[in-house]
């Protein structure tokens, strides 16, 4: 077990429930089975929910996903605030972020997180003491 904090964007959630994605569902496993300190935001409870609901190959029904972001909210989940919000903006601004890309970045580092995890920005990318990593870099 390691005890970095993670910040986890949508995709790793969203992979734990993709079986159109083995691969990437046992990678995302192997994320919850080694760390610990795991960090989420209502923006990424947000996402998931839509995303298991209507965009996956073979969605979840809305309310098996409804349970499973009562699960994920055992977590410390991290309500995006008006500052983070600001930053956010201002980040993808001067970044060339998308704005989504962006709060994601800023949440996590509001919550100190280690590592951001995704697959949506640049693996090693450092953003102060926080570095970028997607784990799932190997199979795109």
């Amino acid at each position: 077990m390691s005890d970095k904090v993670l910040f986890l964007d949508t995709n790793v959630l969203v992979y734990l429930f993709d079986f159109d994605e083995p691969a990437k569902k046992t990678i995302a496993e192997g994320i919850f089975g080694e760390y610990t300190e795991i960090r989420l935001s209502t923006q990424v409870l947000q996402e998931f929910y839509v995303t298991v609901t209507r965009k996956l190959g073979r969605p979840m029904p809305p309310e098996q996903a409804l349970t499973v972001v009562e699960q994920f909210q055992t977590y410390p989940v991290a309500v995006v605030t008006n500052s983070v919000v600001t930053k956010g903006i201002r980040r993808s601004i001067d970044s060339n972020l998308s704005f989504w890309d962006a709060l994601i970045v800023e949440t996590a580092r509001a919550e100190k997180a280690d590592l951001l995890v995704t697959e949506d920005l640049q693996d090693g990318w450092k953003i102060g003491s926080m570095r970028v990593w997607n784990p799932f870099r190997a199979l795109s």
